[in-house]
């Protein structure tokens, strides 16, 4: 197929197979099915086969559809949303459709990130189960001789008008030789959507809850062994010298072997591990940043923001300067992979959002060509863009092929605190000039911490993974060397919007944090933002509505305006704050309260968020996204940052890396999610600049204020 397919423009081929078995490409050059296992035998379980880059749908004979997802699931509900799609084309009962986690391909797209995953699944999962769909209903009207269109589908059957029914899966060896279906093969109109719209628990929720789930620290691999590593005190220090006579000698341990990152150990169980890692003796020569703390790469950025231009002539300005602090990921399940390499092979199961790159760069790393290494993609959790690096699987590999055996590898919750990847920090120096009572200049520099390494060891390995940019924006920072963008979205009627980048390469391991270059820049601009309206003597939220582009902008803003009683009036010491954001074909607007009578300790008590994503497909899901964006700014804002102390991380766990606990959430939430038919948006990362900067702007009314280092209390 020539081109690249957009969601509007695509083609589902049928596969020669003894089941139904339809596929449609995503994103790809390949020819018609090319990859595709050519035939299939009838089964009551799940054909796993190398259907490369398409989205297979199977319908097996025990009445199940099955589609193999080429995205993972890391807690963001993916699965759960692509199996409405299905369920809606198909009219099949949502329990009967499965959507497991397809392994590593070789071409196409199996891109988790960019808060691209539904918006991009949208159009060939509807039409994959459209498509199937037909040829059941033509199925059916062959094999009792009636028009076709008198059939109708439900709860995965296919129903005739005299009652008489059949199920999906008795009719799927008939369906799989049918090449023109009777019945037409588009998609239902949005106004006929019975699933996609509907609040829908997750499907997986139970398995969740009950501990069914599985992850990859689940996994029972045939002779893998736990595997910890013991690393150095600094980042990137390297070792000199290690005695490890007391740990080989004791109870229950396998091997250790030296790796780029430390010394490994694999052992009966992880506290074997653990306490023979201990008793390692282990001199390490300090890494390159050895001689620098906060204070000097904060001096560092500072001095590389270029400078901004003369304002225009006339006009008064509002200009200030923001720092952010280095942020951990810390999902709450911590990095883990099983990994078994032998001499002309390698297996690795793991969570990644870019499986298809950790196959070439695993391959890489342990001599084997990529078509010798096969990545099983297992579900995670939590990433918040730490899972598009794959350094800890590349860690598991090496120690398999230099043990000589399979392992399962943790990184401890220290050892990705300490040297995981990291949001980097920044410095940002913005100016809005007004005059006649609007903005007629808006300049944005930034500097931000980049990412350097000599090409040894894992800071060069497994990332940073490439990141997509948000429909109609920029290319990340993490993929430029000049640090972030001015917001050029256009979201205010601001004049001249301008600015310029700079970067200070550190050797710190680095890596997309969820909302990416928002998650910083436009919380720096919204707090500008509010500065100018109270400049201007003007209310933060009448001002915002008087400046903005967007009809669908003003419309979220509006809503949490109305619903939170912006401007209710609230004793001394707590305030209401409010910020705006638009990216990724969607937009959001978030009110927050907040009591900071005692300034070290503030308590946001209420939260009220408003989307406009297009069609939501599970909006109960949309919910928990903007749920968690929500405490992502209340903790990045408030307490939640990595100090640097002499070239090593100060923060080890959650009892020094101080995310929000539930007594530091809100007392209530709301999300308001807006009506839309049209296609949906990106949805995954889009709250969090606008919760960053309600809360914020909220701090500052509270406390009569103007912070300027985030997180406040640090």
């Amino acid at each position: 197929m020539a081109g690249q397919l957009s969601r509007r423009r695509f083609m589902v081929y049928s596969l020669a197979a003894s089941t139904l078995t339809v596929a449609a490409p995503l994103g790809c050059d390949a020819e018609p099915a090319e990859g595709v296992e050519r035939a299939r035998k009838a089964s009551d379980v799940l054909v796993t086969g190398a259907d490369e880059e398409m989205l297979v749908l199977e319908v097996t004979e025990a009445n199940k559809v099955v589609v193999r997802l080429p995205r993972v699931e890391v807690g963001q509900g993916v699965t759960t949303a692509v199996a409405m799609m299905i369920a809606e084309e198909l009219d099949a009962r949502l329990v009967d459709v499965e959507i497991p986690l397809a392994e590593a391909r070789t071409k196409g797209n199996q891109y988790t990130g960019g808060s691209s995953s539904v918006s991009s699944l949208y159009g060939p999962a509807r039409q994959l189960a459209a498509t199937a769909r037909a040829k059941l209903v033509t199925a059916a009207a062959r094999r009792w001789n009636l028009p076709a269109r008198s059939l109708r589908t439900w709860n995965t059957r296919v129903i005739a008008p005299d009652g008489r029914s059949a199920t999906f899966g008795s009719l799927t060896a008939s369906a799989a030789g049918i090449q023109r279906p009777a019945v037409s093969s588009n998609p239902k109109p949005a106004s006929r959507h019975r699933v996609i719209g509907k609040p829908t628990t997750r499907i997986d929720a139970r398995d969740i809850v009950t501990g069914k789930a599985e992850y990859a620290g689940d996994l029972t691999v045939p002779g893998a062994k736990p595997t910890v590593v013991a690393r150095p005190p600094t980042l990137g220090g390297k070792i000199v010298s290690v005695d490890d006579r007391a740990a080989r000698a004791m109870p229950g341990v396998h091997a250790v072997v030296k790796v780029a990152g430390g010394v490994a150990v694999v052992a009966d169980s992880f506290h074997h591990a653990f306490k023979a890692r201990d008793a390692l003796r282990i001199t390490w020569a300090p890494g390159p940043l050895a001689s620098l703390s906060d204070a000097a790469i904060r001096s560092r950025l500072r001095a590389a923001v270029p400078r901004l231009p003369a304002p225009p002539r006339g006009s008064t300005q509002v200009e200030r300067e923001f720092e952010f602090a280095f942020v951990s990921h810390a999902p709450m399940e911590v990095l883990t992979a099983v990994a078994d390499v032998r001499a002309a092979r390698a297996e690795i199961w793991f969570a990644s959002q870019t499986p298809m790159d950790a196959r070439e760069a695993i391959a890489s790393a342990v001599g084997l060509p990529a078509s010798k290494v096969r990545v099983h993609v297992v579900r995670g959790g939590g990433s918040f863009g730490r899972r598009l690096n794959h350094d800890a699987a590349i860690e598991a590999a090496l120690i398999s092929k230099a043990a000589r055996r399979p392992v399962k590898l943790m990184w401890s919750r220290a050892d990705d605190i300490r040297h995981g990847r990291m949001r980097p920090a920044s410095h940002h120096r913005i100016r809005a000039s007004h005059a006649g009572g609007r903005v007629v200049a808006f300049t944005h520099s930034t500097a931000s911490v980049s990412e350097s390494y000599d090409g040894q060891g894992l800071s060069a390995q497994g990332g940073p993974a490439p990141v997509l940019a948000p429909q109609g924006g920029a290319t990340s920072a993490l993929a430029r060397a000049g640090g972030p963008l001015p917001s050029d979205s256009g979201l205010y009627n601001f004049g001249r919007v301008g600015g310029d980048g700079g970067s200070v390469d550190l050797a710190i391991p680095l890596g997309a944090w969820r909302s990416v270059d928002s998650g910083t820049s436009r919380t720096a601009e919204e707090i500008v933002v509010d500065e100018v309206s109270r400049s201007l003597g003007k209310d933060p939220v009448a001002f915002r509505r008087t400046t903005l582009r967007s009809k669908a902008v003003k419309a979220v803003l509006d809503k949490v305006a109305a619903a939170g009683h912006w401007g209710r009036a609230l004793p001394a010491g707590r305030a209401q704050g409010v910020a705006v954001h638009e990216e990724y074909g969607s937009c959001v607007a978030c009110l927050v309260e907040i009591d900071a009578r005692d300034p070290k300790k503030p308590r946001v008590t209420k939260v009220v968020m408003a989307a406009d994503v297009g069609t939501a497909v599970n909006p109960r899901g949309l919910e928990a996204q903007l749920m968690g964006t929500a405490i992502d700014g209340i903790s990045t804002i408030l307490t939640a940052g990595l100090h640097i102390d002499r070239g090593a991380v100060r923060e080890s766990s959650y009892a020094d890396f101080h995310y929000a606990r539930q007594r530091n959430a809100p007392l209530r939430f709301e999300a308001h999610i807006m009506p839309s038919r049209r296609e949906p948006g990106g949805a995954g990362e889009l709250g969090v600049p606008a919760a960053a900067g309600a809360v914020a702007n909220a701090y500052a009314r509270a406390t009569g204020t103007k912070p300027r280092r985030f997180p406040i209390n640090f």
